[in-house]
């Protein structure tokens, strides 16, 4: 009976070396898996699917995973715990953004054709106008690693909280300081935006899902690696 529990707890040790070891092969140095930081994190990377505002997989994107640094990861560790008092908790729509996809999305944005996402994503703002708008860049702080886009669940329902616009919404209606909303959708980005500027994140005024972490490691470097 020892020599089968001796056997047991070395195949776990194994099993747990193989996961770091691979996770030291697919990340830099100082980035981790969300899900390996916070498991109970909702992870849904919209740029790994086609429910983006170009309508198919984004370059760079290879698996459902959020990856951050691990400062950031740290921070956002706070925030789930201070969320999950009210029975409420993240999800994550991207995080990590490989330049590769920045590329695309511009690369997109520059085909003035292609509009078939046009009716839901930016139905008030002309595609020729997107990058002078600041909704599409040649640099993303995504890529630097520490840049979260961000919203909040109930953990009871598993349902996101009303927002008053969806996620990547290019219009005025995703500002930050937008005036429009029901009182409830007012309310329930006032929770988002304290939670995360608490816990060291500034906000994107245009966007009110789009967080980066103040004291970020990697302010001036912009990474490429795949995310998977």
């Amino acid at each position: 009976m020892r020599r089968i529990l001796l056997i047991g707890v070395m195949f776990l040790v194994i099993g747990i070396s193989q996961i770091i070891g691979e996770n030291k092969k697919q990340l830099p140095k100082g980035f981790v898996y969300l899900k390996n930081i916070i498991p109970n994190a909702v992870v849904d990377i919209k740029y790994y699917s086609d429910e983006n505002f170009i309508g198919k997989r984004i370059e760079g994107y290879e698996g459902n995973k959020g990856i951050l640094t691990q400062e950031a990861a740290g921070a956002l560790i706070k925030v789930q715990s201070e969320l999950k008092k009210n029975n409420m908790g993240i999800k994550i729509f991207d995080a990590y953004r490989p330049q590769r996809a920045v590329n695309h999305f511009l690369k997109w944005a520059s085909n003035f054709n292609d509009k078939k996402m046009k009716s839901n994503y930016y139905p008030n703002v002309n595609k020729s106008d997107l990058v002078k708008e600041g909704y599409v860049s040649k640099k993303s702080s995504h890529s630097r690693g520490s840049t979260v886009d961000i919203t909040i669940v109930n953990l009871l329902t598993g349902q996101e909280l009303d927002m008053g616009s969806r996620y990547d919404l290019f219009d005025v209606k995703s500002h930050v300081n937008f005036k429009k909303l029901k009182s409830q959708q007012k309310a329930n980005r006032i929770v988002l935006n304290k939670v995360m500027k608490k816990n060291g994140f500034k906000s994107y005024s245009k966007e009110w899902w789009h967080f980066t972490l103040v004291n970020e490691p990697f302010k001036d470097k912009y990474f490429d690696f795949i995310v998977k």
